[in-house]
């Protein structure tokens, strides 16, 4: 079991920028990849970032490239979104997941991951 609570998400003005967290506990985190995904109302989920077990392989899904930044620190646990340059294009509910098959990858299939954080809501104000 993995358990994965997203912290970070809020109300924020075009232009400025969030940081989102993920703090994972119950495996060696160093056993996982981990991604970023995200829902807006009326949507279907969408990728968002996603990094492998060292943070040595990313991917991004196009939306958000050159403004998303996926990151972790193993020691903590933790897995981070930076997000910059916000537009309201984004305001969505961005949920964090583990992909224990394959941690030397870098996913962006949301069926292929196997836990789940609860989502935090981000909303971006014009």
């Amino acid at each position: 079991q993995v358990q994965l609570v997203v912290s970070g998400g809020g109300l924020v003005q075009a232009g400025g920028s969030l940081r989102l967290s993920c703090s994972a506990s119950g495996r060696t985190f160093s056993n996982y990849g981990m991604g970023w995904f995200r829902q807006a109302s009326g949507k279907e989920r969408e990728f968002v970032a996603a990094i492998s077990w060292s943070g040595g392989k990313n991917y991004y899904g196009d939306s958000v490239k050159g403004r998303f930044s996926i990151s972790r620190d193993n020691a903590k646990n933790t897995v981070y979104l930076k997000m910059n340059s916000l537009n309201p294009e984004v305001t969505a509910v961005y949920y964090c997941a583990a992909d224990l098959a394959d941690a030397n990858i870098a996913n962006d299939q949301a069926n292929e991951y196997n836990y789940w954080g609860q989502g935090t809501q981000v909303t971006v104000s014009s």
